[in-house]
């Protein structure tokens, strides 16, 4: 990467991300136009990405999106489940428009419709799926960056990131890569201090789990406030009676010093001489 400043280069923390994410291990066919992007092929078919060349791609496409103005004049767009989180968190940080789930026919071409949008520049986390925003956006010659695997598409894709876009960590760390690098081609961020948002925050979680951490958490505060259980070495018979404020020593109805005056009363009017 000697054509680019030295700043972009990628350090070795991020090679070690992409490598840990699959995101270099690509599908078994590959497409014409994604034959550049291939580093070689492995004995079970599967094609290997050049990871160099996807972390081009990632600055290229970063440096596009800074050039914009607006950040809502960006729209990002996932239909598939795996990159709905981090289309939203994406949109979020940076200030783009999120479009996750089914992508409404006619979003960029028929003002009609609710969801009507111009944007300069759209995102799409797979070109398979998301055809009809990269059709609708070459209608009105909206430029296109998707994150291409092997055996995608690239019609009317002017950036392809090659990058493994079926695995759930993969598609999610390419979305944090690219936030990251638009915030600090902005000057948002520094490039000297790590970016305090956690990659996991872009990882799809299934609902199931969500569910169950849900559960966990709330029952270890159900067993660790259990106030019942008396402490190890204590008299369970004397907790018990020390909280029964009628089992008490003593009647303070019956008190001895009860007697003399109950009758405040009597005394008070034998003394005063209202009467008189």
């Amino acid at each position: 990467m000697s054509h680019i400043p030295a700043c972009l280069n990628p350090t070795e923390e991020d090679i070690q991300l992409l490598l840990s994410a699959k995101a270099h291990l690509g599908a078994q066919n590959v497409d014409t136009h994604m034959l550049p992007y291939v580093y070689q092929r492995r004995d079970d078919g599967v094609n290997v990405i050049n990871v160099t060349k996807t972390w081009e791609k990632l600055v290229l496409a970063a440096r596009v999106i800074a050039a914009i103005e607006d950040p809502q004049d960006v729209c990002v767009i996932s239909s598939r489940s795996f990159g709905q989180r981090a289309v939203l968190k994406y949109g979020i940080h940076t200030g783009a428009q999120g479009l996750a789930g089914r992508f409404t026919p006619g979003n960029f071409t028929n003002y009609i419709t609710r969801k009507f949008k111009e944007p300069r520049l759209i995102v799409v986390a797979d070109p398979r799926a998301d055809h009809q925003a990269i059709k609708e956006a070459s209608y009105v010659n909206i430029p296109v960056i998707a994150f291409c695997n092997t055996d995608s598409p690239l019609e009317h894709v002017d950036i392809a990131i090659p990058i493994n876009n079926a695995g759930k960590h993969a598609i999610g760390l390419g979305f944090w890569l690219l936030a990251r690098e638009v915030l600090r081609l902005r000057g948002t961020l520094s490039r000297k201090e790590a970016w305090d948002i956690m990659v996991d925050l872009y990882f799809y979680r299934d609902p199931e789990e969500v569910e169950k951490d849900q559960e966990a958490t709330a029952e270890k505060p159900a067993e660790g406030g259990n106030w019942e259980a008396a402490p190890e070495g204590t008299d369970a018979t004397a907790l018990a009676n020390a909280g029964n404020w009628e089992a008490t020593e003593g009647d303070w109805a019956a008190t001895e010093g009860a007697a003399p005056t109950a009758d405040w009363a009597a005394e008070g009017a034998a003394n005063s001489g209202w009467t008189a």
